[in-house]
């Protein structure tokens, strides 16, 4: 069996629940794994168990090799006992198992050991072998095996001769006893059992085979081959001594493979090795154990629990039990008792000054966040000490539990899979405002593009038809027929009879503005909604399906008074169409994310998945490739620089010392010229001294024309590299967005934990959404940073910590109203809330380091959408709300069709028939 971490990989079991639901829902729908047989309740077990057998940290026990995932290592496990079992000599299994059931040895290598050394001598009947023959070997087989008593001569020679080639036969008993008798007891020494029964007296009549012709050249020459070929298919009686087996097939280490393949052991002490049922049931050995062997185990057994009793005793110091101890000994007792005593304490000593020295230690951070603390200096110089209070009332749909994480669930499946569903980005308001509008006329646009987007997707993902009134049924049969809002199963079925059936071939143009997207949902959900994956499916379909009827008083109800005030007791069938817009939100958010939790298995979304894996391991690459280069640019700009400073020194120096020996020695020499001689020598001496002058003019010119050149050079080489390498960083941090999108795609991952564990999410920017737009206009989807309490598992490493600490912290630095509970949301929607966050955020700590620099590295990005966001808000603060009655002026109308959801488009949309 495949090990992990050196132990070995056990099942799962099946719950109590499966095995009481296999008697009374034998249909229940349940999660298999063919290759190991296990059976999971729910998909989320399941998927952790697959992930678990997908890493590759397990090992194959018999081979050795590791870094194997568990299915690789179980198929190396069974290829190579396929491959063992093959080799192993037949006739040795039943021997070797008869041999080793219940032996009490401690570890395998010693049973192997003896094992070995029983039998490597003793061949069996049939067993294939090899014989040396006058320094030749051949492969034989064994055709008979004679006892000692008659090895007497072998045609009239002793049977200590060598074995030669011949056809005669011994004469044998018909009613002699089985070879090698007593050489499966392995609790006999092997010199016991060889003075008893000697391998070397056994005389063996062995075949000797054709040998099979080799591949390629031939080691043997021609007279060889005339020499080997006479000996084949005769037989010729030989001793153990030369006769050996194949080592492929026989040795320690295959020895070793069998018997771990084919017996195991309890972990209890002195537990004997067991031949596993289905083996012993196919070689014959006996799985019951007989009565003394038993006796002999319990023996055992208690021998060795004694043994370590005594020296447990031994270790402790004397007890009571134990017989009165003579003066001597008592003497050495109570001297063992004082080196004891002067021992612990000692230990204890060291164990003090070992405690002071690790307290006195300073702290290494980043550490565990919960075991930072604020010092006094820290708060005098204006750390946060509190975290500033999340929102928790401006989250949308909010009010009832559960409806604000279907809904950001939903928004995120449409943004992220916005390519194969065909649907361009919006953001979180105007989705929410799409969601609260309740006017029939003018139609939102944009709930019909998503409603008819995953109907298109939702056709292509196998259903079953009128499952929702077979459920319904179903429901109603099992309980009572209790009506929901004033319309009973029976109504409700008949009502949805001739809704939507053929949905899944009704066109929804674009061009059309999505007309029968209505009608077409009903059917959808008819075929794909079921009471266990839709709890709410009779209170959906009765509110699509039937119009609560006009009171006296009322003359048209409002969708909020619909939902707050008494449920009206008379309703008429209408049409979906008429009925969508008054749906209460939480009802809406409902069947949109049911949609998305169907769709998810749809092939057009794997297929993304799969490609943005792919895509994301090209960007891996490519950013690799471009961090090398962009690492060669800088050092050639830095040794370019190092250049320039070189050669400015020395061009200094080189100017400084510029000799003027000429002018000092031609002044010299005219001032000691004769005085008849002193004007035509200081004629000379001016020339020379103007073309020395010249000379070292023009020189210098040349060199201040070079130097300028090469600096000018170096210069713009400077400001090519430069370039280069701004270039290389935009594309780097392109990446990084193209980063975030496509592994939003494949998961979504918070940006870090605080040090209570609350989780920090930003959606923007993932999947098919963008940070920035053309011309690098800024982007946003949110807007906002959403919190979220911490998981179970983190609630639990919470409450481990020590009693009332944890609370009293989480009062101290969240207070009352910022601490959230297990997996409850709020949001920060201002950006001086985020700012006090950031702030708040301890850099000691290892979680929220982390999480901290996740924020500044995505912070030029956050800040801006959080901006524009508000920007917008305010933007469209005067326009009217979309939750209008239905009694709205047509002027009122025309107001809302100006909000940017009513304005919202389609880019991505294509003709679908």
């Amino acid at each position: 069996m495949p090990t992990c971490r050196r132990k070995r990989v056990l099942l799962t079991e099946p719950l109590p629940s499966l095995l009481q639901a296999l008697k009374s829902d034998p249909n229940k729908h349940v999660y298999y794994l063919p290759k190991t047989g296990e059976i999971f309740d729910t998909y989320e077990t399941y998927a952790a168990r697959m992930s678990f057998y997908r890493l590759k940290q397990f090992q194959c026990e018999v081979t050795g090799k590791s870094g194997l995932d568990y299915f690789q290592a179980l198929e190396s496990e069974q290829l190579e006992a396929r491959t063992m079992h093959s080799r192993f000599p037949e006739q040795l299994k039943p021997a070797i198992l008869k041999a080793v059931q219940w032996q009490v040895m401690g570890r395998l290598d010693h049973l192997v050991e003896a094992v070995y050394e029983r039998y490597k001598d003793r061949y069996f009947r049939d067993e294939r072998i090899y014989v040396d023959i006058q320094g030749d070997k051949f492969v034989a087989r064994v055709v008979e095996v004679f006892l000692p008593r008659l090895n007497v001569k072998v045609n009239g020679e002793s049977a200590e001769a060598d074995p030669v080639a011949s056809t005669s036969s011994l004469p044998h008993s018909n009613n002699q006893s089985p070879p090698h008798q007593i050489h499966g007891d392995l609790k006999i020494s092997a010199k016991e059992v060889n003075a008893a029964d000697d391998p070397v007296k056994y005389l063996y009549k062995v075949q000797i085979l054709e040998e099979e012709k080799p591949e390629g050249r031939d080691k043997h020459t021609a007279s060889t081959k005339e020499a080997r070929a006479k000996y084949n298919g005769s037989i010729t009686e030989v001793r153990c001594n030369v006769m050996s087996r194949d080592r492929l097939a026989f040795s320690k280490s295959i020895l070793r493979r069998f018997i771990r393949d084919c017996v195991d052991r309890d972990a209890a002490v002195a537990s004997p090795w067991t031949v596993k049922p289905p083996v012993a049931v196919r070689y014959g050995v006996d799985s019951i154990m007989p009565e003394a062997t038993r006796q002999g185990v319990e023996d055992i057994k208690k021998g060795e629990i004694q043994k370590r009793k005594k020296v447990w005793e031994d270790k402790e110091g004397p007890t009571k039990k134990q017989k009165k101890l003579s003066a001597a000994r008592e003497e050495k007792a109570l001297a063992l008792e004082k080196e004891r005593e002067a021992e612990k304490l000692a230990k204890a000593e060291a164990q003090r000054q070992a405690a002071e020295k690790k307290k006195k230690k300073p702290i290494r951070y980043p550490t565990e966040d919960l075991d930072v603390m604020l010092s006094e200096k820290e708060r005098k110089n204006g750390m946060k000490v509190r975290r500033p209070v999340p929102s928790r009332s401006a989250l949308p749909f909010n009010d009832r539990k559960g409806s604000f994480e279907s809904f950001l669930m939903t928004w995120n499946f449409l943004i992220v899979y916005g390519q194969p569903l065909h649907l361009s980005t919006f953001t979180l308001d105007e989705f929410e405002h799409a969601i609260r509008h309740t006017l029939v006329e003018p139609s939102c646009q944009l709930i019909a593009e998503v409603h008819s987007s995953l109907i298109y997707n939702l056709r292509t993902v196998a259903f079953q038809r009128h499952s929702a009134v077979g459920s319904l049924m179903s429901a109603s049969e099992d309980d009572e027929d209790v009506d929901d809002l004033g319309v009973s199963v029976k109504e409700l079925t008949t009502a949805m009879a001739d809704v939507g059936n053929n949905w899944e071939r009704t066109p929804l143009r674009h061009g059309e503005g999505r007309e029968g997207w209505e009608e077409s949902l009903v059917g959808c959900i008819k075929d794909h909604a079921t009471l266990s994956n839709f709890p709410t499916l009779r209170q959906v379909l009765t509110r699509l399906l039937f119009a609560p009827e006009p009171s006296s008083e009322h003359s048209v109800s409002s969708p909020t008074s619909r939902v707050s005030s008494p449920v009206p007791s008379q309703h008429q069938p209408s049409s979906p169409k008429q009925c969508y817009p008054m749906l209460p939100s939480e009802d809406k958010v409902a069947i949109l994310a049911f949609m998305c939790n169907v769709a998810v298995s749809s092939k057009s979304v794997h297929a993304h998945m799969e490609a943005c894996e792919e895509e994301l391991t090209s960007r891996r690459k490519e950013k690799i490739e471009l961090n090398r280069t962009r690492k060669a640019l800088i050092e050639a700009r830095e040794a370019l620089l190092g250049e320039n400073k070189e050669s400015e020194s020395a061009a200094n120096g080189a100017d400084d010392d510029t000799p003027m020996n000429d002018l000092s020695e031609l002044s010299d020499v005219s001032a000691s010229e004769n005085g008849s001689e002193q004007g035509t020598s200081a004629k000379k001496g001016t020339d020379l001294r103007r073309k020395a002058q010249s000379q070292a003019h023009a020189k210098q010119r040349e060199a201040a024309r070079a130097k300028a050149a090469s600096i000018k050079q170096a210069m713009a080489e400077h400001r090519r590299l430069d370039e280069e390498v701004n270039k290389l960083e935009r594309r780097l941090e392109g990446i990084e967005r193209e980063f975030r999108q496509l592994l939003g795609s494949v998961r979504v991952k918070p940006l870090g934990k605080d040090r209570f564990y609350n989780r920090i999410w930003w959606f923007d920017g993932m999947g098919a959404a963008s940070l920035l737009g053309s011309g690098g206009i800024v982007q946003y989807g949110t807007g906002r940073l959403f919190v979220q309490g911490p998981s179970a598992l983190d609630q639990e490493i919470l409450d481990r910590r020590e009693e009332g600490d944890v609370r009293a912290r989480r009062l101290e630095e969240e207070g009352e109203d910022g601490m959230l509970d297990v997996g409850e949301w709020a949001v920060y929607t201002d950006l001086e809330e985020v700012d006090e966050l950031t702030a708040w955020l301890n850099p000691k700590g290892n979680r929220e380091l982390a999480l901290r620099n996740t924020l500044t590295k995505w912070w030029p990005h956050i800040v801006p959408g959080i901006r524009k966001r508000l920007a917008d808000l305010n933007n469209i603060a005067k326009l009217p709300e979309a939750r209008r009655s239905t009694r709205v002026k047509q002027g009122g109308a025309t107001d809302i069709a100006r909000a940017p959801y009513m304005t919202w488009t389609n880019r991505k949309a294509v003709s679908m028939a």
